[in-house]
């Protein structure tokens, strides 16, 4: 799906074709939409054929009149038990001589508010402008989705205290696996702005280089939570594990003091259950008495020595 959309008055306005300074979005293109645009604005076709590549890295590639810019963007999926997960998809940005074009496999929110006019002072004929906002805004998102990680995690640890089950020793794997895809993710896309920074792949004007200082600030800011929250998560893990391994020992331990207890009985009724004369008071309330007072001495013994 194509869409066009092209600043005026400030703000974002959906255009029904292209026109010189305008932002193509490309929502999971078909073969003639991606031929015409590769017709219209020479675009080189291994560019789409990257950007729509769910396993390609950040990176910049130059050829002739158009660069492409891949970098990761923060999603969110809803899984079949109805718990979130998060991870992370490539979002070709293409600078064609005189437009952007963003090519994605799926909608996301960020492209969405680029499209209803919730980012200001945005100018679409400004392209080096319009990308540095963009990546600004998906930076942003990733801050947004690490602080719905933290409090999720929270939540979690909290029911773990409480159950110990596996579902919730599950679900902190999957925050653990988001975490580490957020990581990887921001890492390759701050070696990406880096790369911009040089200013060699991409025009940059002098009034652009404070909004790309502050694209790599929270970039780099993204980059410290997620390792923080990672670390604290592994820790966290490796407490739990921990404390429930401690917790099977005690309940063996117990259940090992138990069955000596009532194994006691067992003994004493077996001796005098045999045909075997001459034993010390034959009489059916000795064994019970005994039976009693020995699980009695024995449960005093193993209290003490803190074995139940």
């Amino acid at each position: 799906m194509l869409s066009y959309y092209k600043t005026a008055g400030g703000r974002m306005q959906e255009l029904s074709a292209s026109e010189p300074g305008c932002w193509i979005n490309c929502i999971a293109p078909n073969d003639d939409e991606i031929s015409s645009l590769i017709e219209n604005f020479g675009v080189e076709p291994d560019f789409f054929r990257a950007a729509l590549d769910e396993e390609e890295s950040p990176r910049i590639d130059q050829e002739d009149n158009s660069t492409l810019v891949i970098v990761d963007i923060p999603i969110v999926e809803k899984q079949e038990d109805g718990k979130l997960f998060y991870s992370t998809r490539p979002l070709g940005i293409i600078l064609a001589e005189k437009n952007v074009i963003t090519v994605s496999l799926q909608e996301n929110p960020v492209l969405d508010e680029f499209a209803d006019s919730a980012v200001r002072n945005v100018q679409t004929n400004l392209k080096t402008r319009f990308v540095l906002q963009l990546m600004l805004r998906i930076a942003s998102r990733f801050l947004m989705y690490l602080k719905q990680i933290d409090r999720m995690s929270d939540a979690v640890e909290q029911e773990l205290r409480k159950s110990m089950k596996n579902n919730e020793l599950i679900q902190l794997l999957d925050i653990e696996k988001s975490l580490v895809y957020f990581s990887s993710s921001l890492k390759q896309n701050e070696i990406t702005l880096e790369k911009i920074m040089r200013g060699r792949a991409i025009k940059l004007y002098d009034e652009d280089q404070d909004l790309l200082e502050d694209v790599l600030i929270e970039v780099k800011q993204a980059i410290d939570m997620s390792s923080i929250y990672l670390n604290i998560l592994s820790g966290t893990m490796d407490a739990f594990a921990s404390v429930i391994s401690n917790n099977l020992n005690i309940v063996m331990k117990v259940l090992a003091s138990i069955t000596l207890i009532i194994s006691i009985p067992t003994v004493i009724s077996s001796f005098y259950g045999m045909n075997v004369g001459k034993l010390p008071m034959p009489y059916f309330w000795f064994p019970l008495t005994l039976s009693g007072i020995c699980m009695i001495v024995a449960a005093f013994i193993l209290k003490k020595k803190k074995m139940m």
